[in-house]
């Protein structure tokens, strides 16, 4: 889930970085805009009930260099369910505050896209997430909205493994109190990162 994520944030500030530099040469930096950003993941349990959550806190960087920096508020996430939301924050994420996913991008392949260009860009990086890191990958599509705006949504489906992430006996105590027969153990990720020029 914030496997999926990651990659997605990083699409988004690549193109950000990327899309627009300063008259004289020097490539801008970028400012995550949390509140038009949004990154949801799904769960599937019982085999066939399928729910979509989300993160309502996330916040970001890009910088002139094409460093990127994204930061998930763990505690911010919404299930719709206040028990679960409170059981998610506990044992899944063992109340840890901060996911972050990092890259470096190339600024320059983005450098000519003009004002409405859009582009489906392949992303890489790492997420750390409760103390393990794992390599990211996924294709974005990138639309340069304005001079000083861009947004990055997922192209596909991008799916995180919970075990890869470190996260699998959590769902499993997840399944546990609810009294659930199962919970998929692969989460389907989506994001719509926004992103403006400082």
């Amino acid at each position: 889930m914030l496997n999926s994520l990651k990659t997605v944030v990083i699409a988004a500030a690549l193109a950000a970085t990327g899309s627009i530099a300063y008259a004289d040469g020097h490539a801008k930096s970028w400012t995550l805009d949390g509140e038009n950003s949004k990154l949801a993941f799904g769960s599937i349990k019982k085999d066939y009930l399928g729910e979509a959550h989300s993160f309502k806190t996330i916040s970001g960087t890009v910088g002139a260099d094409g460093a990127v920096v994204i930061d998930v508020n763990l505690a911010s996430v919404e299930t719709n369910i206040d028990i679960r939301n409170e059981r998610m924050i506990e044992h899944v994420f063992k109340n840890v505050a901060t996911a972050t996913l990092a890259s470096q991008i190339d600024m320059a392949e983005l450098t000519a896209m003009p004002v409405g260009g859009m582009s489906t860009m392949e992303l890489d990086g790492t997420l750390t997430l409760v103390g393990t890191e794992v390599e990211l990958y996924a294709d974005m599509f990138v639309v340069r909205l304005s001079e000083d705006r861009v947004m990055a949504t997922t192209d596909s489906m991008i799916f995180l493994d919970t075990e890869e992430a470190g996260i699998d006996p959590g769902v499993t105590k997840l399944m546990e109190l609810a009294e659930l027969p199962s919970i998929t153990r692969a989460a389907p990720v989506t994001m719509r990162l926004v992103f403006d020029a400082n």
